[in-house]
């Protein structure tokens, strides 16, 4: 079979699954945002206790914000409900409570999509990646910004207040006036929102209880986002030698999660299935790769192995792999010697 029929073949054997149903769809809403709620308030009246025992509460809600997100994530994919306005409304207020304005997520988010290891097509919705020769010509500045960039303090630190907080609240050059309006929107409402918790709760707690759930669950968006995407054997190729499909079962990881962390990050564990299919809602991921046996030949990772993947720094082309900081010298003499060896 040619590799194109195995492409088509493998896409075929997703396909029903793309289906999504209201029920389960309305049933997640419940089930995610009422907790988090529920969780919100109690680790507000904790505070009269002490902050290590909201402590408790805070943590478990910034898990199901993380699974808000994972709502708000397929409705930009229109993959949450059938009908697109359905999709449109739940994602934009799903949108207001993670701090992401619906269209101009989704924009970037499509492309991240389209291009995911195309070394060719970097830059828009993934994290910045440079290769390894790239790293070696680049002047000094740039490469102490890239390891500034790439330094985990920052990137899961500082991280979640620059994407979420800062840079969600401004449009992209060259968008629609839809997606400026939604922006727009989406800040007026979140700015009325915790006005009213700032005027109910005091600005105190609010910081205490917010402000923790939001950089936890920062935090862990911009793990799950790396980790799924930066592991040792992953795929990056050049335009002309880029395959969708390689790049979504072998450049986006199986990350093998505890039940209780599989259901608080709604399945994104199973990235390759959705990078192969987008329209797949989350509550189906898991049911698709049981049930598509070539998906469960994919890179997979536990929670144990994916702290490897902090050391992943650089894409070396040549060995087809992720190297850290400190290869880089010896790949540099090695590229040198070879370079320098007379041709016989």
């Amino acid at each position: 079979m040619s590799v194109q029929e195995n492409t088509k073949n493998l896409r075929k054997q997703v396909a029903p699954f793309e289906k999504s149903t209201t029920k389960q769809s309305v049933w997640q809403i419940i089930n995610t945002v009422g907790p988090f709620i529920l969780l919100w308030f109690l680790a507000y009246q904790s505070l009269a206790v002490s902050y290590w025992l909201a402590l408790v509460p805070i943590i478990l809600a910034a898990g199901f914000l993380t699974r808000i997100f994972i709502i708000f994530h397929d409705c930009t994919h229109h993959s949450f409900f059938k009908n697109r306005r359905a999709n449109r409304a739940v994602g934009t207020a799903m949108g207001v409570l993670t701090l992401f304005p619906f269209d101009q997520w989704g924009h970037e988010h499509s492309v991240h999509h389209a291009t995911s290891g195309n070394l060719d097509k970097r830059g828009t919705g993934d994290i910045w990646t440079l290769t390894v020769d790239e790293y070696l010509a680049a002047p000094l500045k740039m490469r102490l910004a890239y390891r500034f960039y790439r330094n985990p303090i920052v990137m899961f630190g500082l991280g979640p207040i620059w994407v979420f907080l800062l840079k969600n609240r401004f449009n992209r050059k060259g968008a629609r006036k839809k997606e400026v309006m939604n922006t727009y929107l989406t800040n007026v409402l979140i700015v009325t929102l915790m006005a009213v918790l700032w005027v109910t709760v005091g600005w105190q707690a609010f910081l205490l209880v917010h402000g923790s759930i939001f950089m936890l669950a920062g935090s862990i968006g911009i793990w799950l986002f790396y980790v799924q995407h930066t592991f040792e054997d992953s795929y990056f190729e050049e335009d002309k030698d880029w395959e969708y499909v390689k790049a979504a079962v072998e450049g986006s990881s199986f990350y093998k999660l505890p039940k209780l962390l599989q259901f608080l990050t709604g399945n994104i564990g199973f990235h390759h299935v959705h990078h192969l299919s987008p329209r797949v809602p989350n509550y189906k991921l898991e049911e698709a790769h049981n049930e598509t046996l070539p998906l469960q030949n994919v890179p997979t990772i536990s929670l144990a192995t994916s702290l490897k993947s902090l050391r992943f720094r650089l894409w070396d082309e040549k060995a087809k792999n992720f190297v850290a900081f400190k290869d880089v010298k010896a790949l540099a003499k090695k590229r040198i010697s070879v370079q320098a060896k007379p041709e016989v």
